[in-house]
């Protein structure tokens, strides 16, 4: 392999890494506050890509302006969502099997609502730049994937700012850390959870609606990438939102790399064999060992 192909997989990897940040942040934040394993994430992101289908097909929005519209149009549906269903759960520091299976069951609705309204015939959006390619010096990279990273990495970077300089980003962040001190100071749970909610779901329609640039999908779609958001959770440390971005990029890498070594097909069991290494060697994430070595230092 020459230093250019090295190079390649190397760009790919980042800008892969980006949105898988985003695709993984949504799970993380709710699981942080509310300790709910959101295994209707998957679900949440067919209906993103969808929605961004929808507008470039109907109306000729732009796909990317079109996932960022996603996200508030999935707020809006995540709040209900906590308001109809989630606010009535118990409850509890550690996941239960009555969020699991409530979880479970949404991502089915809304899987075969999916199935009933478009079918089960692969979709794509497809637009004159989806062969366009941006050349970095001897590095030809996709134009749709140097925009999709780009949106990714500014609302991760928003993201960051809300959660360390507004109320509801410190509110969030007294609930992951500690429930019960949070609620000493006088954080509002019941709000703040749905607004949570709300802010994962969202990040989970803006990610659906990035992928659907450049993935075909169906009402199946996000399947394989919930399983890859788990791995990366759980690298990057179940409730720490740092700690998405290295998981993320831990998993690109590897996935990236893999090709050199087995075919492309075999990605998904690759992640899955990841998550079993992870979860006996390092069940605490990155997160857990970067922590170990600051209070060491």
């Amino acid at each position: 392999m020459t230093l250019i192909d090295f190079a390649s997989l190397l760009v790919s990897a980042l800008l892969l890494a980006g949105i898988y940040s985003v695709m993984s942040v949504g799970m993380t934040v709710i699981y942080g506050v509310m300790k709910i394993v959101n295994l209707a994430h998957a679900g949440f992101m067919m209906l993103g890509a969808y929605f961004a289908w929808e507008l470039y097909e109907r109306f000729h929005v732009d796909p990317i302006l079109a996932a960022l519209l996603a996200f508030p149009v999935m707020f809006v549906l995540g709040g209900l969502v906590h308001w109809l269903l989630v606010r009535r759960l118990p409850h509890s520091d550690e996941p239960t099997l009555q969020s699991l299976l409530l979880m479970f069951g949404l991502w089915l609705l809304l899987q075969n609502i999916g199935y009933l309204i478009w079918g089960n015939t692969d979709r794509s959006i497809f637009t004159p730049r989806t062969l366009s390619v941006v050349h970095l010096g001897p590095i030809a990279v996709s134009t749709v994937r140097l925009m999709v990273f780009g949106v990714a990495v500014a609302c991760l970077i928003l993201l960051e700012v809300v959660m360390n300089y507004t109320w509801f980003g410190r509110s969030v962040r007294a609930l992951i850390q500690n429930r019960y001190a949070g609620l000493i100071v006088g954080v509002y749970e019941d709000a703040t959870a749905g607004l949570t909610f709300g802010l994962g779901i969202g990040f989970a329609g803006l990610a659906g609606g990035l992928l659907a640039s450049l993935y075909s999908f169906d009402p199946d779609f996000g399947r394989a990438f919930l399983i890859r958001a788990f791995v990366i959770i759980v690298l990057g440390g179940l409730d720490s939102i740092s700690g998405v971005a290295l998981g993320a990029l831990v998993l690109a890498l590897v996935e990236t790399f893999s090709i050199l070594f087995v075919p492309a097909g075999y990605q998904l069991a690759i992640s899955f064999g990841l998550l079993v290494v992870v979860l006996i060697v390092l069940p605490g994430g990155i997160a857990s060992v970067l922590a170990k070595v600051r209070r060491v230092a």
